[in-house]
């Protein structure tokens, strides 16, 4: 393959049989330099010690932080983000200075706004109004930094109104910052029936993050039908130049998984690693 792209793995998906703590050093041994995570902790505002133990984990394994998720809420029981929750915008709005003062510490630049599902208490106009001002304030606090929020399509949460890129788009054309961008998450876009090559050919662009999983089953890239290597190639092709982040499931063990990505092609920037 002729392109070269930067891999990442997201630790709040792979190596889950280890401890938090311990997984971005396991990505190091298994030949990436580069991690992101969901939001690591239970509550909006951590205990700063709990922060610390965050961030040392990360320098002390010697990856790169590139991506990491403001506080979505409970992901297990549901929750699929707060930006468009006016009951939860506080914590929203709270979590922001802690995520961004995590980017700053750690070099990462990339942070993922999950929407909100949708809830009987708002119309979907409060909703939308309500994500679009905490948006604004979550950009300019990543502007800070030279920061990028990120916003995606989600699948398998009916009630998370962004389900194509489209949808995305246009929240992000309300929000009217520089530094707003498309996470384009390949498997949630085909598993709601988006046009993934049209999606890539008409707004690469807009396009600052990607994540992969092959369809069916949210597993590595050649367990399902997803042509993930041409539509990484098309990207490229396309002048995109950021990460791709391994967004999946292990069908196996987490190491395993790696199997269809050469090791030398793990490690950012082309760069040869060290075992």
């Amino acid at each position: 393959m002729s392109h070269k792209l930067r891999y990442a793995v997201n630790c709040s998906i792979l190596f889950t049989e280890l401890p938090l703590l311990e997984r971005p050093a396991a990505a190091k041994q298994a030949g990436f330099d580069a991690v992101e995570f969901w939001w690591p902790f239970a509550e909006a505002v951590p205990p700063a010690a709990d922060v610390d133990a965050f961030v040392t984990a990360i320098e002390d394994a010697g990856v790169q932080l590139i991506g990491l998720n403001f506080f979505a809420g409970d992901m297990p029981g549901g929750d699929r983000g707060l930006a468009s929750w006016p009951k939860r915008s506080s914590e929203f709005r709270d979590n922001i200075e802690v995520t961004i003062g995590i980017g700053e510490r750690l070099g990462c630049r990339a942070f993922n706004a999950l929407y909100g599902n949708r809830n009987d208490f708002h119309s979907a106009a409060e909703q939308d109004d309500v994500a679009v001002e905490n948006l604004t304030l979550a950009a300019r606090a990543a502007a800070r930094i030279n920061g990028t929020v990120l916003v995606e399509p989600v699948s398998g949460a009916d009630r998370y109104p962004l389900r194509s890129a489209a949808d995305v788009l246009a929240v992000i054309d309300r929000v009217q910052a520089p530094n707003v961008g498309l996470l384009a998450d390949l498997y949630h876009l085909a598993f709601n029936g988006d046009d993934v090559d049209r999606v890539i050919a008409e707004h690469t662009g807009r396009i600052a993050h990607v994540q992969i999983a092959d369809l069916p089953g949210r597993n590595e890239p050649g367990t399902g039908t997803l042509p993930l290597q041409a539509q990484l190639t098309a990207l490229a092709a396309q002048g995109y130049t950021g990460w791709v982040s391994l967004e999946y499931k292990p069908s196996t063990s987490t190491v395993d998984s790696f199997g269809w990505l050469p090791r030398e092609r793990r490690g950012s920037a082309g760069l040869e690693n060290k075992s």
